[in-house]
């Protein structure tokens, strides 16, 4: 961070006007994108997904509940692995108790992993959430949205992000689906990489803040984050 820069209260309400009017621009700009979100076509659903759920096997339809629309949340959690990913356990943590909300206008909220519902409910557990945690039971559903690579590839050729290129076994993302009124279930949007940040509320708390993030020193971006009960914990 450089040197602050102190000035009289005239001249920085003059300075906060001028990035005002770039606030708004961009404002305008993400409503802009969000209606055009809204209008991307939408890819049938047609594989017969089945899930492991705390009142048992569930359909992809199934996990809609009453609502038209469902949002998953990619969670990074191998089927091996002995804990969640932290920067995805830092993601629950911004969308924890959304569902309710988000229910009032429709949608229904929930994290998909490839892990067994054994471990994700014990995760869940000891992190204090609530929102509702399935397991792809090894269905497949990680490799069809494009955030579980077996063995690092990728015969799709799409790649994480849809870059061609792979980064790991299993990475994050958000996925929306609309389901119809005959049943049918439409694909509309996917999303990863640092098209999850606009979901993180302590992100962009930082973000309002001098200092920022402040990641650049760091080795990588969220070298820092840990898991919400390792605060403080040596080692």
């Amino acid at each position: 961070m450089s040197s602050p820069n102190f000035v009289s209260r005239e001249e920085w309400l003059e300075a906060r006007k001028t990035h005002l009017n770039e606030e708004k621009a961009f404002t305008r700009e993400r409503d802009r994108l969000s209606k055009a979100r809204r209008s991307l076509p939408l890819v049938l659903v047609e594989k017969d997904y089945v899930f492991d759920t705390l009142d048992g096997k569930k359909s992809l339809s199934d996990l809609f509940g009453p609502h038209r629309q469902l949002v998953v949340y990619h969670f990074m959690f191998g089927e091996n692995w002995e804990e969640g990913c932290p920067s995805c356990s830092f993601w629950a943590d911004n969308y924890e108790r959304l569902d309710v909300h988000l229910a009032a206008r429709d949608t229904a909220l929930l994290s998909i992993s490839n892990a067994p519902l054994e471990k994700l409910t014990a995760y869940k557990e000891r992190m204090g959430w609530s929102f509702n945690w399935v397991s792809t039971a090894g269905n497949g559903f990680g490799v069809d949205f494009g955030v579980t690579f077996p063995g690092k590839e990728d015969p799709s050729g799409r790649g994480y992000n849809y870059s061609g290129n792979v980064f790991g076994e299993e990475l994050p993302g958000v996925s929306t689906f609309l389901k119809l009124e005959d049943g049918r279930i439409g694909h509309s949007y996917s999303t990863f990489g640092r098209g999850l940040d606009i979901l993180n509320m302590a992100y962009n708390l930082l973000d309002l803040t001098p200092m920022g993030r402040h990641e650049e020193e760091l080795p990588y971006a969220q070298a820092w984050v840990k898991r919400r009960d390792m605060y403080g914990v040596d080692g």
